[in-house]
């Protein structure tokens, strides 16, 4: 399975990108923006290639159970310098990540706004947890904008 965050757009407050899955478009996706100086809980990870596992513990995981039957774990982005406990999750603007990719199927432009972020979800979701069920490792590459 090869995924893909390509980062579009970055803006004082937030970062806005496409996410593909086998060179499939499935979403978009918001995150903090870009600094050379770390901040904590304001800062979006670096461009890399980073593996995906599942986090079985911690507070949203306890809250995604919860709520989603489906839930296995959290989708945990492995290893990114500087950082811990970077998911993929559910959220609607910058003020719903501390460093996390936010997902959905719609996206205000400019307007640190993305929506439909639980379908977005179950989509990315059920896709990578067939792989990780089939023993295959899961691995995302995200890439920065083009200018």
């Amino acid at each position: 399975m090869n995924i893909r965050l390509q980062r579009i757009q970055k803006y004082n407050d937030h970062s806005e990108g496409l996410l593909y899955i086998d060179n499939q478009l499935i979403c978009f996706t918001l995150e903090d923006e870009k600094r050379v100086v770390k901040v904590k809980s304001e800062t979006r990870i670096p461009a890399g290639i980073y593996e995906i596992t599942l986090r079985t513990v911690g507070g949203l995981h306890n809250k995604y159970a919860n709520n989603f039957a489906s839930h296995k774990g959290m989708l945990w982005l492995r290893n990114v310098p500087g950082f811990e406990f970077i998911y993929i999750h559910i959220g609607n603007t910058d003020d719903d990540t501390a460093g996390c990719i936010l997902v959905g199927l719609s996206l205000s432009i400019g307007n640190n706004m993305i929506s439909s972020s639980r379908p977005a979800y179950h989509l990315v979701y059920k896709a990578i947890i067939q792989a990780i069920e089939k023993n295959e490792r899961v691995f995302i590459q995200v890439v920065d904008e083009l200018h």
